[in-house]
């Protein structure tokens, strides 16, 4: 359990990757969104080799063990995911795109995470996905208020991305990976096309 919640902060505190943004952008530090684009790309290559060091060359910090799980000792593990998607993200989307769905990752994913029976469904459960979906939309409110259609777009990406696994063969696609990018899409669809 203690594990589990070492996880949960971790997995949080990616929220931090938006407020420097968006604190850099208030207090006009230069931090624009090329440079911001450049540094998520940075922070992704750097997260890809060490998941290469680990899984090839054997590196093995202690760290590993605490924020890893069982199931992805031998295989690419989920903050590898994370930091792609978020990447991905932020290289596809407008600012007040890909932060929502940054966010979405970041502090919707671990709070729906901690109201779930952690049991292997295809499906979550009713109260997961609820939650996720209405922690979605608060999170996306803020920066898509004058598009609601868009919001609610955004917050069932989040959902169906977090509630439905997608198997391909053998292989489960962590929703790491899919939470950033199916929110962001379906938000950027009903921008770019829904009728004003």
């Amino acid at each position: 359990m203690a594990d589990e919640l070492k996880r949960r902060l971790v997995h949080s505190s990616g929220a931090g990757l938006v407020a420097l943004y968006l604190l850099a952008e208030y207090f006009e530090l230069g931090l624009t969104w090329p440079r911001f684009q450049l540094l998520m790309v940075v922070l992704a290559v750097g997260t890809i080799g060490l998941e290469f060091l680990r899984l090839r060359a054997g590196l093995d910090w202690a760290l590993y063990d605490k924020l890893t799980r069982d199931y992805e000792q031998n295989q690419f593990a989920g903050y590898g995911y994370y930091m792609v998607s978020m990447t991905v993200a932020v290289l596809v989307f407008p600012p007040e795109v890909a932060l929502p769905a940054m966010l979405m990752l970041a502090i919707g994913d671990p709070i729906s995470g901690a109201v779930s029976d952690d049991s292997l469904k295809f499906v979550k459960g009713p109260k997961v996905l609820v939650t996720m979906f209405v922690v979605s939309a608060i999170i996306a409110a803020p920066f898509l208020y004058e598009t609601p259609l868009a919001v609610l777009a955004a917050a069932v990406g989040a959902t169906v991305a977090d509630g439905i696994k997608v198997r391909i063969g053998d292989f489960i696609v962590d929703d790491n990976l899919t939470i950033p990018i199916y929110a962001g899409l379906l938000a950027y669809l009903v921008l770019e096309f829904a009728p004003v």
